[in-house]
């Protein structure tokens, strides 16, 4: 199952969130779950890095099972645009494949 683990400040901002294990929907290359949500979420990424003044601290695993994403300063209001339409579309993969993909607010 993948999870996603969302941590939000005081003011409900995201300051971080991770992504880690596997859907095991399907076999390796046609899982679309895991394909769906590594999708949005590495688009995302990449959209705050070329998009805001962001510098996000982000680790990665070698097995692409984990990354990890943190922001110092999460009052860019385009920042919070972009994880907030991340989360909204993680919560639509959700919705339709809850057995493989859990989202939760730490």
């Amino acid at each position: 199952m993948i999870k996603v683990n969302i941590h939000e400040n005081d003011d409900g901002q995201v300051v971080s969130f991770s992504m880690s294990g596997h859907a095991d929907c399907d076999e390796y290359g046609k899982d679309i779950v895991c394909a769906g949500a590594s999708a949005v979420v590495f688009g995302n990424v990449n959209a705050i890095i070329s998009m805001t003044d962001s510098d996000p601290d982000i680790k990665l695993d070698d097995d692409g099972g984990y990354l990890e994403f943190n922001v110092e300063h999460p009052k860019d209001e385009k920042l919070q645009t972009l994880l907030k339409a991340m989360i909204i579309s993680l919560k639509t993969i959700e919705d339709e494949y809850k057995d493989y993909i859990r989202i939760e607010y730490m």
